[in-house]
């Protein structure tokens, strides 16, 4: 699937970024993209496979960060050709983009540097969907200087992620309008239901969560017009190596991914 196929894909119905926070072994990503991949074929709906190479941004320098770019992306190739899903990863510096490009089928943009000019710059040049976590210091209208500095380096590609807002310490709201003003920018709307219910550095040395109120946000998010949904997934969340208090069960994606397919279902009078 070429990068303007897929976004065209986007445009046309809903869609799923979903999998573990960071690569953590090739087995783990390989058993979710499986999973991921049957639930696509079944359910007939858009599968994004999402897994990080390097969380640069973790509360600690003890933290998990992933195996690095290089083997990283050794294990994003080898998940697309063996589950036929295409594959987004984040990338922190402009010097990453070109060789993500080369297997990333959508660059994401983590929510801390949205405003980086070089980055988004860098990213829009591969030619790839980007996709642009909005900040949590930011509000929803000013992601329009993101969307312009895309458009200007001559990406039409964009999404837009919703992932909350910082809410006093250690804690994220999400105002639900948010879908309906970045939607006026033109670029379908994706919703992070796994980081809205984070609680940055709530534990001390890491972030806590509160995965319970996923499915809730996450089927306010659809009704509020987002076109796409982002999950972090993972077969045993509690012994996740990163976000794990965040994390939906990978044994209830399916659940979840059908109670929004038929949010997505329904029509709105107004």
């Amino acid at each position: 699937m070429t990068p303007d196929e897929l976004y065209q894909k986007s445009l046309q119905g809903p869609f799923i970024l979903a999998g573990p926070c960071a690569l953590e072994t090739i087995d783990v990503a390989l058993r979710a993209a499986e999973v991921l991949a049957d639930i696509a074929s079944r359910l007939d709906v858009t599968v994004i496979f999402k897994s990080s190479f390097d969380k640069a941004n973790r509360t600690s320098i003890t933290s998990f960060r992933g195996p690095g770019m290089e083997e990283g992306l050794k294990w994003l190739q080898r998940v697309k050709d063996e589950s036929g899903l295409p594959v987004v990863t984040d990338i922190h510096i402009p010097d990453q983009a070109a060789a993500v490009g080369e297997v990333a089928d959508v660059i994401q943009i983590p929510a801390f540097l949205c405003r980086q000019t070089d980055l988004l710059v860098a990213a829009a040049n591969t030619g790839r969907v980007i996709n642009v976590k909005k900040g949590q210091f930011l509000a929803p209208h000013d992601m329009r200087h993101v969307v312009g500095k895309l458009r200007e380096a001559g990406n039409e590609r964009i999404w837009l992620t919703e992932r909350g807002s910082s809410f006093g310490y250690n804690n994220l709201v999400v105002d639900m309008r948010s879908m309906a003003i970045m939607k006026e920018l033109g670029c379908p709307v994706v919703f992070d239901a796994t980081h809205s219910v984070q609680l940055p550095g709530g534990l001390g040395g890491k972030s806590g969560g509160q995965r319970e109120f996923v499915p809730v946000l996450s089927r306010a998010a659809v009704a509020a017009g987002a076109s796409g949904v982002f999950m972090e997934t993972h077969p045993d969340p509690d012994c996740a190596l990163c976000d794990g208090p965040n994390s939906w069960p990978l044994d209830r994606a399916e659940d979840l991914i059908k109670d929004l397919l038929a949010a997505w279902s329904v029509d709105y009078v107004c």
